[in-house]
């Protein structure tokens, strides 16, 4: 999704004091002198892909028109007051769905006039939402914030450490990243113990598509170092499309497959049996062995790169070599 961006963090401090004028020419005859109180507030400027930002620290209004940093800044205790609730709101971030929260359009098309309403501290976007950038930089202060498939987890430290400074929640940021690099090394060892190989898919409107290292899911491999069935597979966005004859001929271990057109909301509800149930798709390793995982397309699609997300598909990777 996006090449790796790279956070700048400088902590700034703009003030304002007013002081009145002392009267008189000596101390003796001065009338008293008369403060007041220094009202200050702290900015972090935040460079990123796209251009620069300052953002106040702990900003009250937030916008976020990426599902993953909605997960991450509610994992660390931030505010959100609108997101886009067309059709890309995971179940396990429903809550942001009620009435409490405002819908400032979808990915593509934001609502700019009640996002100018809204008079946001900071808006978040990513690669779907970036044609709006400089759009939404003229109403508040917008941060470009994605996941670089080729460094998964060096990209979601650099998000996750920066959305913890602009949220003065650094500490938490910290310890949260702590857990997710350990379970990322628990489950690499039973991986590797268990030595065992797998292929990626994806699968929408009957046909299925293969990802491999430095892909959209390429964590799998990167980070979780499960062995790629198939070493060749480009590291392109929307993978390779594959034929059930391919699917055979690699005869992985293990299967990962995403319903991408159950996750957003396709009318292909058969696409995914229809694929798995294949004859060639059966006779696999993988399938003998009870060995495909369905990637549970909130946390692989909709959330990418979040702070819960990503423990979810760790925790989904680890399922699968439980018994190994």
């Amino acid at each position: 999704m996006g090449k790796k961006q790279l956070f700048g963090i400088l902590i700034g401090m703009s003030m304002t004091a007013a002081l009145a004028a002392c009267g008189g020419e000596n101390n003796d005859e001065a009338t008293g002198d008369e403060e007041n109180p220094s009202s200050e507030t702290e900015e972090i400027t935040i460079e990123h892909d796209l251009g620069e930002a300052n953002v106040p620290v702990n900003p009250e209004t937030v916008v976020s028109f990426d599902n993953g940093v909605t997960d991450s800044i509610r994992e660390l205790g931030g505010n959100i007051s609108g997101i886009p609730k067309a059709g890309s709101v995971p179940e396990y971030l429903s809550e942001f769905e009620s009435d409490e929260y405002e819908d400032v359009g979808d990915l593509f098309e934001p609502n700019f006039e009640l996002i100018n309403e809204m008079q946001p501290d900071v808006i978040f976007i990513s690669g779907r939402a970036s044609d709006n950038y400089e759009e939404l930089s003229e109403i508040a202060p917008t941060v470009y914030m994605d996941i670089d498939d080729g460094d998964f987890m060096g990209s979601l430290e650099e998000n996750v450490t920066t959305l913890g400074e602009i949220f003065d929640a650094e500490d938490e940021a910290e310890n949260q990243l702590d857990e997710v690099q350990t379970r990322v090394s628990e489950v690499s060892d039973q991986v590797n113990e268990a030595d065992e190989d797998g292929l990626i898919l994806s699968v929408d409107d009957g046909s299925a598509s293969a990802y491999g290292a430095g892909s959209r899911f390429g964590i799998i491999h990167d980070a979780l170092e499960v062995t790629p069935a198939d070493e060749e597979i480009d590291s392109e966005t929307h993978g390779e499309n594959v034929s059930f004859e391919y699917i055979a001929d690699v005869d992985p271990d293990n299967l990962f497959v995403l319903d991408r057109g159950a996750t957003v909301g396709s009318d292909e509800e058969a696409s995914l049996n229809e694929i798995l149930n294949n004859e060639l798709v059966e006779s696999t390793t993988a399938a003998q062995n009870d060995k495909i995982t369905q990637m549970t397309g909130d946390y692989w699609y909709l959330s990418y790169g979040g702070l819960e997300s990503t423990n979810h598909m760790i925790d989904e990777v680890e399922e699968a070599f439980e018994e190994s």
